[in-house]
């Protein structure tokens, strides 16, 4: 008996509908995957988290674990907001070189020309330096006496007077050396070149304009929809510390939610905000005096995630704790934001950026 054999049109078409089936049970492994990794860590019953996967910016998984407040025992949801922590620092750095792009700013220019009575100790101190942690400056949350104001609103010039008149850790540029100080004089340059406040120039120049609008500068009193309560565990989970905003300041005071951060990572990758030879500058594994790479750019870790490059920031601050991790050659972005610094999404967040580069390669 002669086979027939099947037109290549139907050929075609099954091999597609075969391959889509493998897509999508492929996408339902990573999905049970992710949860059971995120389950085990962050229990119904305690404080929680929220985590986002994305490729070119589409979501792939987005989902929320545990409370987002013990007390009126409230579940987590994804679109929940949190303190981020230093991932501030990527939207300091980025509004630096959009002040850069504009001519405002040179990345080589001594911090005297915008702060004339600080005291470099005839050293000189670049934007550069301050946003790549080389300036040797001295690290104020380090300093026990900031613990005698945290609870104190202070301006930026204040804050600044804290720190300025330590002696210095190193030579700037001589080594690398994670600096919050550094970051809160960019901030205080934003402030003087603009003529707005850290505040205004971050919510007019990027979350109004990206509509992040569940984005902000952190404030205890503005009510904020679906603010996460944060905790501390010692024996028991307790009510984080309270600690004025103006003390993290543009090294840590913001707040945000991951859909927003990936509303943010896209609009970094698609050069919504900058040009791509400025944004370029952010992402480059900078080197110090002695040719030593710093695996650092401009509020960003340069690193790598199973033999990929990765950039990728943390974040703490008293009751929360965030990481970030994008990697360029897949697209692949993840974000992880918890309510309890006793509970740090760092190794989950790889884990998952991992496993989400495996799934699509």
């Amino acid at each position: 008996m002669k086979r027939t054999s099947l037109p290549k049109y139907l050929l075609a078409i099954i091999s597609f509908i075969l391959l889509n089936f493998q897509t999508i049970s492929y996408a339902q492994n990573l999905e049970s995957t992710i949860d059971s990794i995120l389950q085990k860590k962050y229990p119904a019953n305690t404080p929680g988290a929220t985590f986002l996967v994305s490729k070119n910016g589409k979501i792939i998984y987005n989902k929320a674990f545990g409370l987002a407040n013990l007390e009126l025992n409230v579940p987590m949801r994804p679109n929940h907001v949190f303190e981020i922590g230093s991932i501030t620092k990527q939207f300091t750095a980025i509004s630096i070189l959009m002040l850069v792009e504009q001519g405002k700013i040179k990345l080589n220019d001594n911090i005297t020309k915008y702060i004339p009575d600080y005291p470099t100790r005839q050293k000189k101190i670049t934007i550069h330096h301050l946003l790549n942690h080389t300036s040797g400056i001295k690290n104020y949350t380090s300093l026990k006496k900031l613990y005698s104001i945290d609870k104190n609103d202070v301006s930026p010039e204040e804050l600044i007077n804290l720190f300025k008149n330590e002696p210095m850790d190193f030579n700037p540029g001589e080594h690398y050396k994670y600096n919050n100080s550094g970051y809160v004089i960019l901030g205080f340059i934003i402030e003087k070149v603009s003529g707005l406040t850290y505040e205004e120039f971050v919510t007019k120049n990027i979350f109004k304009r990206l509509g992040m609008k569940n984005s902000m500068y952190g404030n205890h009193r503005t009510i904020i929809k679906n603010r996460a309560s944060g905790y501390h565990l010692k024996q028991n989970y307790q009510n984080s510390r309270f600690v004025s905003y103006t003390l993290s300041y543009s090294a840590g005071a913001l707040l945000s939610s991951v859909n927003d951060l990936n509303i943010w990572q896209h609009a970094l990758t698609e050069n919504k905000l900058l040009k791509k030879e400025t944004i370029k500058k952010a992402f480059i594994n900078y080197s110090l005096k002695n040719g030593k790479k710093t695996n650092y750019g401009y509020g960003w870790n340069i690193k790598t995630l199973g033999n990929k490059t990765s950039y990728e920031h943390g974040g703490f601050i008293f009751g929360f704790k965030s990481m970030g991790v994008y990697l360029p050659e897949s697209g692949i972005y993840v974000i992880g934001l918890n309510n309890c610094d006793c509970n740090s999404p760092t190794k989950v967040t790889k884990k998952i950026a991992e496993l989400a580069q495996m799934f699509f390669n």
